[in-house]
């Protein structure tokens, strides 16, 4: 099993239509969206999980890009700085994943990296500024 953190850019001629569906029909894809900003008639970005055998992926892939969607593996993660977290737990109430969320009976935050979806809204959240953006390169896939 193949699996990759994506950002999708549509193109406003393609988001009404049903493209993202087709992974799984066509090419036995499993996907998670984890982020959408998709409008009528405007330019759609959506962040998702993309699972199966490589193979089927990279037709996947092929398909997205035949139809004009950019197609980058997410290039960047989100980091806690331990040192400057105050456990406020803040950052737990905008997680749509479930990455961030209170350790019990302790009270405190835990960051499960790998369930983060690299939304940002934690960023903004956070009052002492514990969680930062960090480059891990641009990769458009081909």
């Amino acid at each position: 099993m193949y699996s990759r953190m994506l950002v999708l850019r549509f193109p406003k001629t393609e988001v009404e239509n049903p493209i993202v569906c087709f992974l799984a029909s066509e090419f036995g894809l499993t996907f998670n969206i984890l982020k959408a900003t998709i409008l009528p008639r405007k330019e759609g970005v959506m962040v998702m999980e993309l699972s199966g055998k490589r193979k089927d992926f990279n037709k996947g892939v092929q398909y997205l890009k035949k139809h004009g969607v950019q197609v980058q593996a997410a290039d960047r993660d989100i980091k806690r700085n331990t040192a400057v977290c105050t456990h406020c737990g803040t950052c737990t109430a905008v997680c749509p994943t479930g990455a961030l969320s209170i350790k019990r009976p302790e009270m405190s935050v835990e960051f499960k990296e790998k369930k983060c979806s690299v939304c940002g809204l934690c960023i903004p959240a956070c009052p002492p500024r514990a969680m930062e953006v960090r480059a891990t390169g641009n990769s458009i896939l081909q």
